[in-house]
């Protein structure tokens, strides 16, 4: 019988209570990965993410954990090491996501959303890199269309994750040879949360006639999570040729 690609492999997911970060967890998981998750707000989410990757017969553990604070960031990364006795993979997939006209953007609005989606992934693979480097192990951003194509009412979105995009291939040249790093960028993502006109309109501009879901995101990042080291720095869009 083969074993799961990511048999014994320890993988730490901020942001993986829930939606896309939750699909991730249990892809992973059903991967044979054993997962830690952080979460900020999402407390109940959290625990039963656990509870759904223990009934896969995997190791789990929620953290909780503030992205945007060096301190914060630092103990979850060495609950998690501790934990697992070892860390393989981090997918840093903690995010915000606002729209706003870029008139009467704040500067409050700009400084909270590149807090979140770009130094939060600086704090959180600078921390967990010692660990990375001494499994030989990977990094996969979530990021985005929007980070490669314009939104007018998500400037401050877009940017951030431009910047994530950028800070992915400097990770990739900087952590090599040992950590390879990859960037996986969703376009429109239906999370069957909160359904409105937007999803029949995006729906409809996709050449494959349907919008993105969380389990395929997760597909693209368990690629990345078992691919080749050799595979680096590279910005994989996974969005339906939307972007075309």
């Amino acid at each position: 019988m083969i074993s799961p690609p990511l048999i014994e492999k320890a993988v730490l997911i901020t942001g993986g209570a829930r939606r896309i970060g939750r699909a991730i967890a249990l892809e992973l998981a059903a991967a044979g990965a054993d997962i830690s998750i952080t979460w900020r707000n999402s407390k109940t989410e959290a625990d039963e993410t656990v509870r759904l990757i223990q009934q896969m017969g995997r190791r789990a553990l929620a953290l909780e954990c503030d992205v945007r604070s060096e301190q914060s960031v630092r103990a979850s990364v060495a609950a998690c090491a501790e934990f697992h006795g070892h860390l393989d993979v981090l997918v840093n997939n903690a995010a915000v996501f606002e729209s706003a006209s870029l008139a009467d953007l704040t500067v409050e609005q700009w400084d909270n959303v590149f807090a979140t989606n770009a130094r939060g992934p600086f704090l959180v693979s600078r921390e967990a890199l010692p660990h990375l480097r001494s499994t030989h192990g990977r990094i996969v951003n979530i990021g985005s269309l929007g980070g490669i194509r314009a939104w007018a009412s998500h400037a401050h979105y877009c940017a951030s994750k431009a910047a994530l995009h950028m800070l992915t291939q400097s990770m990739a040249k900087a952590f090599a040879p040992e950590v390879a790093v990859n960037c996986v960028a969703p376009g429109w993502i239906d999370l069957g949360d909160n359904p409105h006109e937007d999803d029949l309109r995006m729906a409809a501009k996709t050449p494959m006639r349907r919008n993105g879901a969380g389990s395929d995101v997760a597909e693209a990042v368990a690629f990345f999570a078992k691919a080749s080291s050799f595979i680096t720095g590279q910005i994989l869009s996974v969005d339906g040729g939307l972007g075309l």
